[in-house]
């Protein structure tokens, strides 16, 4: 029977992790609640989307050595998508103040 288990020569080793109990549970719920499942399904359309656009054109990786000089990267980067998404919802520069007009398809 060992022969038909493994290939190798001790056998194998199933290791069961502290928190085993709790990860089992939580899949429990998050498959068996409804409002779970209604909370899931309604805000993660959004996160996708958001690390969809954090991670395009080549930005998978980060660019420089350390990191400071990442961090300082990454909230550049949010930031210039934020103010990117404002913009496209119509926020604008009017009478020496910043407004948000929205855009009417």
């Amino acid at each position: 029977m060992h022969d038909r288990c493994t290939t190798a020569k001790t056998g194998r080793v199933v290791t069961i992790r502290p928190h085993r109990d709790l990860q089992a549970a939580a899949r429990y719920q998050a498959a068996t609640d409804p409002t779970l499942q209604d909370d899931y399904r309604r805000w993660r359309p959004m996160v996708e989307r958001a690390m969809a656009w954090l991670v395009a054109r080549g930005n998978r990786r980060l660019p420089h050595r350390g990191t400071q000089a990442n961090d300082r990267w990454l909230h550049h980067r949010a930031a210039a998508l934020n103010l990117r998404r404002l913009v496209n919802l119509g926020f604008t520069y009017l009478n020496n103040t910043w407004t948000l007009i929205p855009i009417i398809p």
